[in-house]
Order: structure tokens, then C-alpha cells, then sequence
């Protein structure tokens, strides 16, 4: 099992509802597949440095999960055939990573 960190950016002509629906799909495939969830991060609507697809700004998410390495393909493979993603990047988090990860999220967690 590795440690993966993902964040993707969906359009911003969705509802709250299609993307709550959108993010809600993508985590029960992870889980189906076998991933243990360990944070999920919404950062909201944010303007893009550049526009992608006639876009300026876009609903920013992360995931934090670990699975073997096979699922992440299978998922990204999805994210391409998914209109509603603009870009999405996944990378495999070493332990200086995690250590930096859960710091941010309790961070985040005193801020909130």
C-alpha cells in the first residue's frame, strides 16, 4: 500500500450538488478498490493562473489516501474519461510527505 496524495479541479459551471455527487463518486471508487481515505480537503472555488478550456477559475479538491499503485492508474483512467475534471494530478507522498501531509491538516483542522 502506498500513500497518494490527489487534487483535481472540476468545472466551475457545476452545481454544488454535481460536484458533491462528483466527489462522492470518486471516493467510493477508491474505497471499492480497496483505498483507505485517510483526509479529504475541499478548497472551494478558485481563480486559475491560466485559463483551461475557455475557463478562469475552477472547484479545487484533494484526496489523501493509500492504496497499491494499480487503483491510481484505474482512477486517473476515469478522471480523463470524466468531463466535469479539468486537470488532475496525483503523486505518491514519501515520509517526508506524510510527515508535512498531517502537519498542514492539524493545522487546518485549529484554524477551522
Amino acid at each position: 500500500m502506498n500513500h497518494y496524495e490527489t487534487v483535481f479541479i472540476l468545472n466551475p459551471v457545476l452545481s454544488e450538488d454535481q460536484i458533491k455527487e462528483t466527489v462522492k463518486k470518486y471516493e467510493d471508487l477508491l474505497v471499492s478498490k480497496g483505498a483507505k481515505m485517510i483526509s479529504k480537503e475541499n478548497w472551494g472555488l478558485k481563480k486559475l493562473a491560466y485559463p483551461i478550456q475557455n475557463k478562469k477559475s475552477g472547484f479545487y479538491h484533494l484526496f489523501e489516501f493509500t492504496v497499491d499503485g494499480e487503483v491510481v492508474h484505474e482512477l486517473e483512467t476515469e478522471f480523463k474519461r470524466d468531463e466535469r475534471f479539468m486537470r488532475y494530478l496525483t503523486v505518491s507522498l514519501d515520509k517526508h510527505a506524510i510527515a508535512w501531509a498531517e502537519k498542514r491538516r492539524n493545522r487546518n483542522k485549529k484554524s477551522a
